[in-house]
């Protein structure tokens, strides 16, 4: 599988998603500009975290207007992989890719801690090399990880089995339904908050978040 990485003007998580790319893929993802309107022939589009302009507006609600995301609506349309981690999480709501949004933290505090996760299915491309039911640790580090819906949308993402991942250990942001990720309809777009790609190697301190990339190493 060929990775690339999106960048923004505010990202700063783009040299730990590598590492998580490196790690499991064995493989460089290629750097996306975010003025780029095209993109080279890749299987997995990674957005990461951090500040894109500065999260002017919304968080998220600049970057869904960039150039390159025309683009990687047309990856998504072609049924292409997209991941989005915290702010990646937040530009894919803001871009329709996703459904809901991510509003300020229920103790309108920016958090930033270690967190663990409840892995709700093991059928996905991102979650094959978890146990079912496994919990794991990830850190978050957000201000506007309050993931909300309306109910009718929250039952649906519950009937069609497009909840992700839950919080484990209490819900700080206070997201609804405890939860921390979510798939779109057809599965192959990934969006949450906490982030899984600064737990792949022991130097990191564990290993935790390395199965959701040995995953798409292995599709």
């Amino acid at each position: 599988m060929k990775a690339g990485i999106l960048l923004f003007p505010g990202i700063n998580r783009e040299r730990d998603m590598a590492i998580a790319i490196r790690r499991s893929f064995g493989a460089e993802p290629a750097i996306i500009w975010h003025k780029e309107t095209t993109l080279p022939a890749l299987d997995l589009i990674i957005i990461p975290g951090g500040f894109s302009f500065g999260d002017y507006l919304r968080c998220g609600a600049m970057a869904a207007q960039s150039p390159v995301m025309a683009a990687v609506r047309a990856h998504a349309a072609r049924g292409g992989y997209v991941l989005g981690v915290c702010n990646g999480f937040q530009i894919l709501t803001e871009a329709g890719l996703l459904p809901g949004a991510l509003l300020r933290n229920a103790g309108l505090r920016f958090l930033s801690m270690d967190t663990h996760l409840r892995v709700e299915r093991t059928d996905t491309v991102f979650t094959s090399k978890f146990q079912p039911g496994q919990i794991f640790r990830a850190p978050m580090a957000h201000g506007d990880g309050n993931f909300s819906a309306d109910p009718a949308t929250l039952d649906k993402l519950e009937g069609d089995g497009r909840i992700a991942f839950r919080y484990a250990d209490g819900n700080r942001n206070g997201s609804a339904r405890d939860i921390a990720g979510i798939y779109s309809e057809n599965l192959r777009i990934l969006g949450l908050m906490p982030h899984p790609e600064n737990l792949v190697d022991d130097l990191m301190g564990g290993t935790d978040g390395k199965p959701l990339f040995d995953s798409l190493a292995a599709a």
